[in-house]
């Protein structure tokens, strides 16, 4: 009779963490079989029932239940490789430093690994390790913002800020918005389902309905959102918008935070707005449209609702976008705990 070996007892986080390694069809294989050692070793299987179940040698099964009773899942691991790092000379790391911070030629934008180790006659592996310790990155690009140059910028920040932090009494704050060119994307074969060791899977290849544009308001201090699509983002539109904004909420001090889209200073909307004495427009400054706190809920739509979709028709991409806002305003509605977290703008 086979000699039983100790039993071994798994957490319900080790043991799922061990099933989805086992079945994974992207994992390596021999990181699959590891697995499949110890998930046989908690089922009290013997080594000569993992041998034959497992078509490995006895070596290898006693080898991944030691490494796992010393460091558990880690020790399923590759362990680092013994030997000596090559040196690689001042100057050589000196040309590859220099090469990455220099715009590339031939009508390259950007530089790659492959193509700096081609330029200066050394291997990929070593322009990795000396970009690494340089803490270089050619193959990234950040996006920064430069100084407004907005000369009412202080005074625009310090208006819209207040309007957040201390409202008019009887007033509602507004952010309105437009996200345009919301594309009605179809896919040419089904989706395949999330499943375990695979994501969610689209086909490449698509077929377009059209697009739809979506102009909406948050209410700031409520959360509710306001809004309806249009096929176009035009001053028509935008006052139409604006009006029904008007209509909603009757006998309201309406203050109403806006980009400077030139649809929103047209000289229909502004003659309209004069009217009104209960509507004022406060504008962000010159690129500061991030202060329009609808830009926040933009990008949560995006995330759960645009992202990844698959429409058959236009109509239905508003449809579902109708039913997620309808959705929002029962369940998630609230204000946003704006913050911004970068250097002071203002004195």
């Amino acid at each position: 009779m086979a000699r039983q070996g100790k039993k071994l007892k798994l957490t319900n986080e080790e043991r799922n963490e061990l099933i989805t390694m086992s079945r994974s069809m992207v994992l390596q294989y021999r990181y699959v079989l590891r697995a499949k050692i110890i998930l046989q070793w908690s089922e009290e299987k013997t080594l000569s029932e993992s041998e034959l179940l497992l078509s490995t040698s006895r070596p290898t099964i006693v080898k991944w239940r030691k490494r796992f009773s010393e460091k558990r899942i880690d020790g399923l691991m590759d362990a680092p490789r013994p030997g000596k790092t090559s040196a690689i000379a001042p100057e050589v790391s000196a040309k590859i430093i220099e090469l990455a911070c220099r715009k590339p030629g031939k009508g390259y934008t950007n530089w790659s690994q492959r193509r700096i180790a081609k330029e200066v006659g050394v291997s990929q592996s070593k322009v990795c390790r000396v970009l690494k310790a340089a803490d270089l990155k050619p193959h990234k690009t950040e996006y920064w913002c430069g100084k407004s140059t907005d000369p009412e910028f202080e005074k625009k920040v310090i208006d819209i800020i207040g309007l957040y932090l201390s409202p008019p009494q009887k007033a509602l704050v507004l952010c309105v918005d437009e996200k345009t060119q919301i594309q009605a994307l179809d896919r040419t074969q089904p989706e395949l389902p999330l499943k375990i060791g695979n994501p969610r899977r689209l086909t490449t290849t698509y077929k377009r309905h059209g697009t739809v544009s979506l102009i909406a308001a948050l209410s700031v201090h409520e959360g509710e959102i306001t809004a309806k699509t249009i096929d176009k983002n035009n001053s028509d539109n935008f006052l139409s918008f604006l009006k029904s904004l008007y209509r909603r909420y009757p006998g309201k001090e309406l203050h109403i935070v806006l980009d400077n889209l030139s649809v929103h200073k047209n000289k229909k909307v502004m003659a309209w707005v004069e009217k009104r004495r209960k509507l004022t427009l406060h504008f962000t400054p010159t690129y500061s449209s991030w202060m329009n706190q609808i830009e926040i809920w933009f990008n949560i739509l995006t995330k759960d609702v645009l992202k990844g979709g698959v429409w058959h028709s236009k109509m239905q991409l508003v449809s579902q976008i109708l039913e997620y806002i309808e959705t929002y305003n029962k369940e998630r509605a609230k204000p946003f705990s704006w913050t911004y977290t970068g250097k002071t703008l203002v004195a």
